[in-house]
């Protein structure tokens, strides 16, 4: 299959149009009339990723996170994202990344669903038409009301995570919750404004915490992988279920870094 005709189907399931503007998405390197037999998924085009994508045979590497973010104005191997782009080249794998048009349509109901969230709404609005609401994360009920300790267990067992961090008590008893895949500290104020209880994400930092427990919202912060880690299954399946002829391999699933 053409790598122009995986795209058609990749840019059906997350439009490019859902991209913030500040974001890189789509064919970023290789070609687009490329031949392709096998997807490498990963949440991150990282060296080690890169190199068992080659080892792997490879084809094209499908990433959530874009390994261009700014301006290049050149590709060598000086610097660690020319010496990416330049294997990727030289193995001839093709590099299509799904970044904020994915956590639109496609990430913020995969994390919503994980929680069963019910009544959901869209957390923060990117989008908007005569038809619909698109947008960044999403804020629901509950299956039923639980304390905050057994929301924090339900998400580290939902998302396969070693651990998460609280802030608030863990006495409180909670209904809505909203999720925001990622980085959330931005999207404390759209929690609060939505009514939310707790807020689930990651990279929340010590103020940021502080600061929405100061004004009512709990924060359960299972890390930006943690959460974000969702994108490889469900790509995986996804592809297997529009594209069954193509072969996929995926990156193994592991925290990028260690607590001590």
């Amino acid at each position: 299959m053409k790598c122009y005709e995986i795209i058609e189907k990749l840019e059906v399931l997350s439009p490019t149009i859902f991209a913030e503007e500040w974001d890189n998405v789509g064919l970023l390197a290789g070609r687009r009339d490329k031949e392709v037999r096998m997807v490498y998924i990963a949440l991150d085009a990282t060296d080690d990723v890169i190199e068992d994508a080659v080892r792997v045979g490879a084809d094209l590497l499908l990433t959530h996170h874009p390994l261009i973010f700014r301006k290049l104005s050149r590709v060598n191997t000086d610097d660690f994202i020319g010496r990416r782009i330049y294997e990727l080249i030289r193995n001839d794998i093709s590099y299509y990344a799904m970044h904020t048009n994915f956590d639109v349509m496609g990430m913020a109901d995969a994390a919503a669903d994980e929680l069963s969230l019910k009544d959901r709404q869209v957390l923060n609005v990117t989008y908007e038409d005569d038809i619909s609401k698109e947008g960044c994360g999403r804020v629901g009920k509950l299956e039923q009301c639980m304390s905050v300790a057994e929301l924090a267990k339900l998400v580290k067992e939902k998302f396969h995570v070693p651990n998460v961090r609280v802030f608030g008590s863990l006495g409180d008893i909670v209904e809505t919750a909203a999720v925001m895949p990622g980085s959330g500290g931005g999207y404390i104020s759209d929690s609060l404004n939505a009514g939310a209880d707790v807020m689930i994400t990651g990279d929340i930092d010590h103020h940021e915490g502080i600061d929405a427990v100061a004004q009512g919202l709990t924060i359960i912060d299972a890390g930006h992988y943690g959460i974000e880690k969702l994108f490889i299954p469900y790509m995986e399946e996804f592809i297997k279920r529009e594209l069954p002829g193509l072969q996929t391999y995926k990156a193994e699933i592991k925290e990028p870094f260690v607590v001590i």
